[in-house]
């Protein structure tokens, strides 16, 4: 029997229109049935890491009007687009607070540890923005999803500090507020080609233990800035975190966003 890739799978399931039925749904869940179920974090293969955030050319219009809360509210991802057994969050993981509350001696270590702690990768810049979080109940992941529009060339700066950070912070050490020492491992992420420009990071976090270094946390980061509008998402966990499930929720997010401006501009 032919297995056909989850991401085939997605994207095919997209060009259909699809997002928000039962197809959509069953997308998120074939990839997660195809993903390998283990406890022990992943040791992938980095791509290589570039200087510069990817972008490609896209139709979409950088004179559109500004995004509207509602409309942000709207491009969320759903419990209902990505299927069982995603739910609306419950609160902060158990592992925020223990792996990610934490210090590192560089500078732009330390702003990345501080970004994914507070789940804010552009600071102080001002715009609409929304935010939603969902748990995976059975392997203890989170997702948080953001659908904001911001300054492009704020958006950008943050591309390229995010594109840079596989060279600059690629492996260092860091200290959590319990006191425990933790290594830290960033590698480049490839990104589905969709949007105008993106950006993806896995983190990986280690511990040190009487057994040795064992697993603590693998966090996928993904930015895509379609247009004035940008989406943004944290994908983590303790256990096996799917690239192939992050690819996913990139590709649903950004056609829904797509959905949203197209039916702001039917009503026109």
């Amino acid at each position: 029997m032919i297995r056909i890739p989850s991401r085939v799978v997605v994207a095919s399931v997209l060009s259909l229109g699809a997002l928000g039925s039962a197809s959509a749904c069953g997308v998120v869940s074939q990839v997660k049935a195809q993903a390998p179920q283990h406890s022990a974090g992943p040791s992938p293969a980095a791509p290589p890491s570039p200087k510069t955030p990817t972008s490609s050319k896209s139709p979409s219009s950088p004179s559109s009007p500004t995004l509207t809360e509602a409309q942000a509210q709207a491009a969320l991802v759903t419990e209902g687009d990505l299927g069982e057994p995603w739910a609306p969050t419950q609160g902060a993981a158990t592992w925020r607070d223990g792996v990610l509350k934490a210090t590192a001696e560089a500078p732009d270590c330390r702003r990345l540890l501080d970004a994914l702690y507070t789940d804010d990768l552009f600071g102080a810049t001002s715009g609409t923005r929304a935010v939603t979080g969902l748990d995976d109940t059975v392997d203890q992941a989170q997702l948080r999803y953001q659908v904001l529009a911001l300054d492009p060339a704020d958006v950008d700066r943050t591309l390229a500090w995010l594109g840079a950070l596989p060279q600059t912070c690629g492996s260092f050490t860091a200290l959590t507020d319990h006191g425990a020492v933790e290594g830290v491992r960033v590698d480049a992420a490839e990104l589905p080609e969709v949007g105008d420009a993106r950006q993806g990071l896995r983190v990986t976090f280690t511990g040190r233990t009487a057994e040795g270094e064992q697993p603590l946390l693998t966090l996928d980061v993904a930015v895509v800035r379609v247009g004035d509008d940008t989406i943004a998402l944290t994908h983590g966990g303790p256990g096996y975190v799917s690239s192939d499930a992050t690819n996913a929720f990139v590709q649903v997010g950004v056609q829904r966003l797509a959905d949203v401006r197209k039916q702001a501009r039917l009503r026109v």
